[in-house]
C-alpha cells in the first residue's frame, strides 16, 4: 500500500514535469512569433506562461520535498527526485530568458535577413531538445538524454554562424548612414542568438540530471 502511494505520488511528479516542460517549449515558440507575424499581443502572453512555470517550479519542488521528507525514497527513487529538484531550476530558466527573448523583440529592432532563418533554426532544435529531455526522463531513456547533449553541438554551431553573419552585416552597412538602426538591429540579434544558446546549455543540464536518474553517475564521473 506505502509503495502504491509512492509510485503514484511519482506518476504526479512526471506528469508536472510534462507540463512545465509543455510550457517551456510554449514559450520559447511564443518568445519568436513576431519575427513571423504581426501578432504581437501573444509577445504578452509570454509573461503569463512565464509566471506559469515560476509557480509550477514551486509546486514541483513542495512534491519533492515532501517525497523526501514523508517517503523516506533510498537508491533509484532518491536520485530521480533530487533530479527532479535540480531540472525545474533549468526549466525556469529557460522561461526566464525566453521572456528576454520576447522583450527584445517587441523593441522592433530586428530587421528581414538571413539571421532570423538561423534564429528560428535554433529555436526549433531547443524547443526539440526541451521535449527530449522532459521524454527521457519520464521514460527513463538514457539514450534520448546522451542525444540532447550532442544535439547542442549543433544550437552552439548556429549561434556561430550568426556571429559571422552579423559580422559581415556591420562590415557592409557601417557607412550606410543608419548606424544607429543597424547598431539596434545588430545587437538585438546577438542576445537573441545568446539567450537561444543559453537555452540550449539548460537543456543539456536538464539531460544530464536525467542520466544521473537512472545512472546514479554526474557529467564527468567514469565506471
Amino acid at each position: 500500500m506505502i509503495r502504491s502511494r509512492f509510485e503514484h505520488q511519482l506518476h504526479d511528479l512526471n506528469t508536472n514535469l510534462i507540463v512545465m516542460g509543455t510550457l517551456c517549449e510554449d514559450i520559447i515558440s511564443k518568445s519568436l512569433v513576431p519575427l513571423k507575424e504581426d501578432d504581437f499581443y501573444l509577445v504578452n502572453n509570454v509573461n503569463k506562461t512565464y509566471q506559469k512555470i515560476d509557480q509550477l517550479e514551486r509546486d514541483i519542488e513542495e512534491q519533492c520535498l515532501k517525497l523526501l521528507l514523508r517517503q523516506q525514497p533510498v537508491a533509484k527513487d532518491l536520485r530521480r527526485i533530487s533530479a527532479a529538484l535540480k531540472m525545474v531550476y533549468d526549466m525556469k530558466r529557460i522561461g526566464a530568458q525566453s521572456a528576454e527573448i520576447a522583450e527584445i523583440i517587441a523593441l522592433n529592432h530586428i530587421q528581414s535577413g538571413q539571421e532570423l532563418l538561423v534564429l528560428r533554426d535554433m529555436a526549433s532544435h531547443v524547443i526539440q531538445m526541451v521535449t527530449n529531455s522532459i521524454d527521457a526522463f519520464v521514460h527513463e531513456d538514457e539514450e534520448l538524454a546522451q542525444k540532447v547533449i550532442a544535439k547542442d553541438d549543433y544550437v552552439d554551431q548556429q549561434f556561430d554562424t550568426i556571429k559571422v553573419e552579423l559580422i559581415r552585416y556591420f562590415t557592409e552597412t557601417a557607412h550606410s548612414g543608419d548606424a544607429t538602426s543597424d547598431g539596434e538591429h545588430i545587437l538585438d540579434i546577438l542576445m537573441v542568438a545568446k539567450y537561444l544558446e543559453r537555452i540550449g546549455d539548460h537543456t543539456v543540464n536538464i539531460a544530464k540530471w536525467v542520466i544521473f536518474s537512472i545512472t546514479g553517475q554526474l557529467d564527468g564521473e567514469t565506471t
